[in-house]
């Protein structure tokens, strides 16, 4: 074969190979996904509700809002912000809990996850603490640690980039046990805090977040997910409290969530 046409050939074979590999990354669900938004027997015993199915979003509604605003949809089994709606969250509230979810950021994106958040004010966030979601490396947030993806958003920083890169998922977990809280990301632990602590106080009388009366307050809320303006997608999204996990608590270690 001449040399030119097989070199062509490679090429061309390649190229195939990087399109497909790329459109396959893009679906939420594939075959290697196929556990996804499920739960297994041991996950039910050990207390795990799924807060989203893959198929319906009945656990969710807009804030202030009776429904799922159109913003937000159901795409490849994730909950995806297509469009402006404005945030999402639960129909339940919790107080104590473990919260675990994948979420995947699009490129400069910038979306969190909030918790014991109230309907109280006209945005969630000035009611409830955040985990953020980002991309580190195009968003200008990510050179901060205080605003970098996994920080308690603007008081308490991630000790490290746990990222993966963006197009992949990212596994969070949140846990709120009283007044103690954790943040993990992708096996990591990024830090923890005591919600009304006298280090807390302080760090909120200096931040945004001072002018704010009821930042931080409620010692039950929804969880929510925002609508920061850019794509962003949740899946896997499973919560246990602590009745319903007794045989094994949320602090028993991070590796054997993930």
């Amino acid at each position: 074969m001449d040399i030119f046409i097989a070199s062509r050939l490679t090429a061309a074979v390649l190229l195939a190979a990087v399109i497909t590999s790329a459109a396959q990354a893009d679906h939420c669900a594939t075959e290697h996904d196929a556990d996804r938004n499920t739960l297994t027997e041991q996950e039910q015993a050990e207390g795990w509700v799924l807060l989203f199915d893959g198929k319906t979003m009945d656990h969710w509604r807009g804030y202030k809002q009776e429904g799922v605003p159109d913003g937000w949809a159901i795409e490849d089994g994730c909950i995806t912000r297509v469009g402006p709606g404005g945030d999402l969250i639960t129909r339940e509230q919790f107080d104590d809990f473990e919260l675990s979810l994948e979420w995947r950021i699009s490129e400069g994106g910038n979306s969190g996850i909030f918790y014991n958040a109230t309907e109280e004010y006209g945005n969630v966030y000035e009611s409830a603490p955040e985990m953020q979601v980002l991309d580190n490396g195009e968003h200008f947030d990510g050179n901060n640690t205080l605003t970098s993806a996994g920080a308690n958003y603007g008081l308490h920083a991630a000790a490290v980039d746990a990222t993966k890169p963006v197009g992949e998922f990212n596994h969070a977990r949140i846990v709120v046990q009283g007044n103690h809280v954790e943040h993990h990301l992708n096996g990591q632990k990024l830090l923890a805090y005591e919600l009304g602590s006298d280090e807390w106080k302080a760090l909120v009388a200096a931040s945004k977040f001072n002018e704010m009366p009821g930042y931080g307050l409620a010692t039950s809320g929804h969880i929510a997910l925002q609508d920061h303006g850019d794509v962003v997608s949740y899946r896997h999204i499973k919560i246990r409290t602590p009745q319903a996990a007794q045989s094994q608590p949320a602090n028993q270690g991070d590796d054997a969530s993930e």
